[in-house]
């Protein structure tokens, strides 16, 4: 690590939220964090849905058939296999620790159903708004398996899996050539270990812990946050992060976008910039131009 890093402005924890109950697709029960009446938004990020139960009435009926256009979705699965299939004749599988990043653009229909009728089903699926100039892109799918992500080993037992963009030890994630410049990583932290990353300046940043309890530093003395499993830490300006592993065994995802500072029109599975692309949006839908 450089001694201009050691030195960088670190990015401290501004709020912390636990998110709300949710249902969404034929019935699947889940928290969401961010998409909710106390957390809109974190620029660039539109919605975070965790869904965790091992009962099967919780997730077994899925999301049927869907739109999306105007945005990507990120899900990215620690337990269980999810189905998905589209209306272009893309299908696939994602299984435990592998991951799908989706462009919708200018627009998709697509389901996803469990592979599974018991046992844990443990996910996540983010949301990642898509500038104006990229909203009617065409759609794409990213698909990697848990053994073709990218990990990193740190000193003091730390690991790293690299999903998107570029860490400050030189590991390039599964995922580059975004937008809105993504880094997305799933770190384990054991009990005592410093893990410390780069954050640019220009983006929104939160963390949201897996797994233990973590302690997020600040310049300020005094004014580091525990952050406990279960709840999300929306990060202040900086350009580094710098987390201590408060528990046995630690593990949280950092994810990071530039800000996209541009309007919002949102209406359901489609996210673009005015109420007139929105009514777009759903005529063409509508009329099966997706």
């Amino acid at each position: 690590m450089s001694h201009s890093d050691s030195s960088a402005k670190l990015r401290p924890v501004e709020s912390m939220t636990s998110g709300v109950p949710a249902t969404d697709g034929a019935g699947v029960r889940m928290t969401r964090l961010i998409g909710t009446s106390q957390l809109d938004q974190i620029d660039p990020f539109l919605l975070l849905d965790v869904f965790q139960t091992d009962n099967p009435d919780d997730y077994i009926a899925g999301f049927p058939s869907h739109p999306h256009r105007g945005f990507e979705t990120v899900t990215y699965m620690f337990a269980g296999q999810m189905r998905h299939k589209d209306n272009a004749g893309h299908e696939g599988l994602i299984g435990p620790g592998g991951i799908q990043w989706m462009t919708a653009g200018r627009g998709i229909v697509h389901s996803e159903l469990p592979e599974q009728e018991d046992g844990l089903m443990w996910g996540t699926q983010l949301w990642v708004n898509l500038p104006s100039s990229e909203k009617m892109t065409a759609p794409a799918y990213r698909e990697f398996a848990a053994g073709q992500l990218p990990r990193e080993k740190r000193d003091g037992d730390i690991e790293v899996i690299v999903i998107a963009g570029v860490t400050s030890q030189g590991t390039i994630g599964a995922v580059t050539d975004r937008p809105t410049d993504p880094l997305y990583l799933d770190v384990r932290l054991p009990e005592a270990a410093c893990f410390r990353e780069t954050v640019a300046p220009t983006h929104g940043a939160f963390i949201y812990v897996l797994a233990g309890s973590i302690c997020v530093a600040s310049n300020q003395p005094g004014a580091s946050s525990v952050v406990d499993a279960g709840s999300l830490a929306i990060l202040g300006e900086g350009s580094a992060v710098e987390v201590k592993g408060e528990g046995t065994a630690n593990r949280f995802l950092l994810i990071a976008g530039r800000t996209i500072n541009e309007p919002i029109a949102r209406g359901g599975p489609f996210v673009m910039n005015t109420d007139d692309e929105l009514r777009q949006a759903f005529s063409d839908y509508q009329s099966g131009k997706f």
